[in-house]
């Protein structure tokens, strides 16, 4: 049986609802029905489980260690987050073992720094999204006297020159988009393989009722865009609406802060829950779920999730593009009130859009994306 060390950099176990954590917890699933499959990753405590496979978590480095380590990634001009996500003990494990296996798979781009040079095996990176464009988008729309600026000005750079490298050293690269694949040099593009986001269910949550009253967002608010789109909806456009509708909240899911728990709650109408392992008893009483990022690229994974539950989805111009005519599409913020209103007050427009939600996200079933993942893997030998 071929053998494959999975190398990632979250603890893809934790039951976080983080896309990230859920496709790489999928991944390791369905390869170990037919690979012998070993699993590196970083997490809370260092541990270790030897069953058919064995799962070894590298305890996270403590906030000083990580500093030191960012600063060393800096010097070295690799991305900052290479320092954040870095253990030695992970490295070194990867350089002593990995001419063991058959496979070395990477999960995300800061996965990459644990590959040895001198491993002649087969490599698969599953890259995901071009970080770069996203973090060449996220310094542009922040002002050149907020120090993140610069951070993400840099980082754009730094991802950029790791993304061009992985592009060149590994056999095998996976996007989730084909917008971004269009966008990759043509000499790199037989090397790359299209296995987009997915869902593990589908359930037709959504009903629609005039005593509907949220507005759902769900993402990790420790993740800038996030963050900045949040905090413009409940500054800009949440005022308007609730003039209109006052019984309206905005109900936020995902990571957050402490303190920017505390901040957003300060408003009434705002409801931020946090993080959930399940969000399905969160739908109830939902208008649409909202994607209105100014910074994204590739796939917003947060659409799926919406659309995995019947919601009708409004989108940011960017965002859309990745979705067609399945979602409620905006330019400005005039034109967000409008949808948002329409939306509302119609009962036919609201289940048109939950239709083609429902429609649309049939493709994005797991048991039917996995099938490319079996078929990736034996393309590689």
């Amino acid at each position: 049986m071929k053998k494959i060390l999975f190398i990632t950099t979250r603890d893809p176990f934790s039951g976080r609802f983080s896309g990230d954590v859920m496709r790489s917890s999928r991944i390791i699933k369905l390869l170990s029905k037919n690979y012998y499959i070993d699993v590196l990753f970083i997490g809370k405590k260092e541990n270790f489980h030897q069953n058919k496979n064995f799962l070894y978590s590298f305890k996270q480095s403590n906030f000083f260690l990580k500093i030191y380590y960012c600063f060393i990634s800096l010097l070295k001009l690799q991305p900052i987050q290479f320092g954040l996500f870095y253990s030695s003990k992970l490295k070194k494990y990867v350089k002593k073992y990995s001419h063991k296996y058959d496979i070395l798979f990477f999960h995300q781009i800061r996965s990459v720094q644990y590959l040895p040079a001198e491993y002649k095996g087969i490599t698969i990176l599953e890259m995901g999204d071009l970080y770069s464009n996203n973090y060449n988008q996220t310094y542009k729309n922040l002002s050149i006297f907020n120090p993140l600026f610069y951070f993400y000005f840099i980082e754009s750079l730094l991802i950029k020159k790791i993304e061009n490298r992985s592009l060149s050293i590994f056999k095998k690269i996976i996007l989730f988009s084909q917008k971004e694949i269009n966008q990759v040099k043509p000499y790199f593009k037989k090397k790359i393989f299209f296995i987009p986001e997915s869902v593990n269910s589908i359930q037709n949550k959504y009903k629609f009722s005039k005593k509907n009253y949220k507005i759902l967002f769900v993402g990790n608010l420790n993740y800038l865009p996030n963050k900045l789109a949040c905090v413009n909806f409940i500054r800009k456009i949440l005022p308007l609406i609730l003039l209109k509708f006052p019984n309206i909240e905005f109900h936020i899911i995902g990571n957050i802060s402490k303190v920017d728990k505390f901040l957003l709650n300060l408003n009434s109408k705002v409801k931020v829950l946090g993080q959930k392992k399940k969000i399905d008893k969160y739908i109830k009483g939902t208008i649409f779920g909202l994607a209105n990022l100014k910074i994204a690229s590739g796939v917003q994974g947060k659409v799926l999730t919406y659309m995995s539950f019947g919601l009708p989805v409004i989108c940011s111009h960017r965002v859309s593009e990745n979705f067609g005519s399945a979602t409620i599409s905006y330019k400005n913020n005039k034109e967000l009130v409008s949808q948002i209103t329409a939306l509302v007050l119609s009962v036919k427009r609201s289940k048109t859009y939950s239709t083609k939600s429902n429609n649309y996200i049939q493709k994005f079933l797991w048991k039917k994306i996995s099938l490319n993942y079996i078929r990736l893997i034996k393309d590689s030998f």
